[in-house]
């Protein structure tokens, strides 16, 4: 029974705030809002493309007592995205104004952009040169 893949991510927060994760990972990332059936809660469901079966974010709205705990400690780093065309990729962030640094890995041939989705959290595009 050994894993396989990476299913999804999931990020659960107030409903404003999702629809505003919902744009930046579809509009800066390049996600893709797809088939979501069978939930009764409020939530998007994001592929990589429109011909995908695995939905790799999941946007939930919170719905527990009192606000969620945000900006606090964790010890998930980033999620990391496989893409090509650095460049088309740099001159799309940079027309949205989304600060971004870049990080060469010259071991693995690979290099990546790093930046922070509207909550903090880490975002990494990885390249293969």
């Amino acid at each position: 029974m050994p894993v396989s893949e990476l299913n999804h991510v999931n990020i659960r927060t107030p409903y404003e705030t999702m629809l505003k994760l919902k744009d930046f990972y579809c509009d800066i990332v390049g996600l893709k809002v797809g088939s979501r059936e069978g939930f009764a809660s409020r939530g998007f469901w994001l592929y990589i493309n429109e011909n995908d079966a695995n939905a790799v974010v999941h946007l939930a709205e919170y719905r527990g007592e009192g606000e969620p705990l945000t900006n606090v400690l964790t010890t998930i780093d980033h999620i990391s995205f496989t893409c090509t065309d650095m460049p088309a990729m740099e001159t799309h962030l940079k027309t949205h104004y989304i600060d971004y640094s870049i990080r060469d890995l010259p071991a693995i041939n690979v290099r990546q952009i790093n930046f922070k989705d509207p909550v903090g959290n880490g975002i990494e595009l990885f390249f293969h040169m």
